[in-house]
């Protein structure tokens, strides 16, 4: 596995600060932020006694961005999550979280492959250079939420049928995953 594909080792020591194992240095929460906006997996260990404390550095990142009014998680998700812990769709919510966030990823790539193809930009010289640039917007402006770069296409034709389709497709699915869930309870 290349250097770049393995989580990067954050190891808190006892007085609580976060050291960077790849560069020698402390880090923030905020970076630990940008390391995985970036793209970047990581994984935070207690150096004394090896435990893995990524969860908990994870959970209070997004707890501090929530608290400061970057609302991502809507109040009705956050009750389903803390009820998810008290009855037996606990033992489904990880799968159901893992695989709606996997076709969200999905259909952005997805989208941003069908506006390539029908962007008639995007054979014109520098094309490449200033969609790098938007792409780099975007990411900063949205917190590299996901991997969208781009606005959503017209919907008018047939391509915005086929969103149309993906996206009722998407409800389908989500519609089954809910049922299933619901058996379950």
């Amino acid at each position: 596995m290349a250097e770049t594909q393995k989580p990067l080792l954050i190891k808190r020591y006892a007085s609580r600060r976060l050291y960077n194992t790849e560069t020698s240095d402390y880090v923030t929460l905020e970076d630990i932020a940008g390391f995985i906006r970036a793209g970047r997996d990581v994984q935070i260990v207690d150096l004394k006694s090896g435990d893995d404390l990524t969860r908990q550095y994870l959970l209070q990142i997004i707890a501090e961005h929530e608290s400061k009014g970057e609302n991502v998680l809507p109040i009705n998700v956050l009750t389903d999550l803390v009820r998810s812990y008290t009855d037996s769709a606990q033992s489904m919510m990880p799968q159901f979280l893992a695989m709606s966030f996997e076709m969200f990823r999905d259909s952005q790539s997805k989208m941003m492959e069908n506006m390539e193809k029908m962007n008639p930009m995007s054979a014109m010289p520098g094309y490449e250079a200033v969609r790098a640039q938007q792409e780099a917007f975007l990411k900063a402006m949205t917190g590299g939420m996901g991997n969208w770069s781009g606005p959503a296409p017209e919907e008018s034709g047939a391509e915005g049928r086929d969103e149309k389709e993906e996206l009722e497709e998407m409800r389908r699915q989500l519609a089954e995953m809910k049922s299933k869930l619901d058996k379950l309870s």
